[in-house]
C-alpha cells in the first residue's frame, strides 16, 4: 500500500493521530515518545519541528521514518515537503499560508498523501476541489502549543465537516481528556492530540483511556 493510500484509510478507520512537540516532552526525545505510541497502538504520526536545525530535523526523522514502518504506521511531515520527500515520508501535511495543494502534488507524486489544515467552511470545500487527501479541522478550543494559530473554530465547524465534506478529516487543537467525548459526538472520528499525550509522564497510560474514549463514545 503506497503512503497516499495508508493515511487515508487509517484516518478514514479513526483512532488517535500523534504529534512530535519535543519541547512539550519532559525532556525526553522525539524517538522515545513516538516509540512509546507506536507500542500504545498510534498508528499515524506527524513529525512537527518548527525551529530545529534541517540537518538534524533529517537524522531525525530517518530514524522515526524507520520506526513507523517498522510497525505499519503513517508517518506525515508538517510543511517540509524536501524533508518529506528525502525520507519517504507517506504524508505532507501544509496550512493555509503555504505551497497550494496543486503545488504541493506537483512535488510529491501521486503516492504521497497530502493533508491541509482548514479553519472554515471556504477553506473545507476548497480542499476537497483543490485535490487534498484529507483535512485538519481546528483548532476546536483554545491552545498555545503552536504559534500563530487562529481562534478557535468551535464545535459548530466540526459539525459543518462532519456532516457536509466528502474527505476524511482530523480533529485538533486544545482536544484533552475531559472534552475527547465531547468531540467525539460532534462527528470526530480520527483525533490529533499534542501536549496531552507528549507532556505526561504515563503516556501508555493516557492513550488507553484516550482510545477508550473513543471507542466507547464512537457511535
Amino acid at each position: 500500500m503506497n503512503g497516499r493510500k495508508l493515511v487515508t484509510s487509517l484516518i478514514k478507520a479513526g483512532g488517535l493521530y500523534g504529534l512530535t512537540a519535543e519541547k512539550f516532552s519532559l525532556g525526553r526525545s522525539n524517538e522515545d515518545v513516538v516509540r512509546t505510541m507506536l507500542d500504545s497502538g498510534i498508528r499515524i504520526i506527524q513529525y512537527r519541528e518548527k525551529t530545529k536545525k534541517m540537518g538534524r530535523k533529517y537524522e531525525e526523522c530517518l530514524r522515526l521514518r524507520a520506526m513507523t514502518r517498522e510497525v505499519g504506521a503513517a508517518f506525515i511531515i508538517n510543511d517540509d515537503i524536501d524533508l518529506a520527500l528525502l525520507v519517504g515520508a507517506d504524508g505532507v501535511h501544509v496550512g493555509q499560508e503555504d505551497l497550494p495543494v496543486a503545488a504541493v502534488r506537483a512535488l510529491v507524486g501521486e503516492n504521497t498523501a497530502i493533508g491541509l489544515s482548514t479553519h472554515a467552511p471556504n477553506e473545507a470545500r476548497a480542499a476537497v476541489a483543490q485535490g487534498a487527501d484529507y483535512i485538519g479541522v481546528g483548532p476546536i478550543f483554545q491552545t498555545a502549543t503552536k504559534e500563530d494559530v487562529c481562534a478557535p473554530v468551535g464545535l459548530e465547524y466540526l459539525d459543518f465537516v462532519a456532516g457536509g465534506i466528502d474527505l476524511p478529516f482530523v480533529a485538533i487543537g486544545g482536544i484533552k481528556e475531559h472534552n475527547l467525548a465531547e468531540v467525539v459526538a460532534h462527528g470526530a472520528r480520527c483525533v490529533a492530540l499534542v501536549t496531552e499525550i507528549t507532556e505526561v509522564r504515563d503516556i501508555p497510560g493516557k492513550i488507553a483511556a484516550l482510545a477508550t474514549i473513543l471507542r466507547d463514545r464512537t457511535p
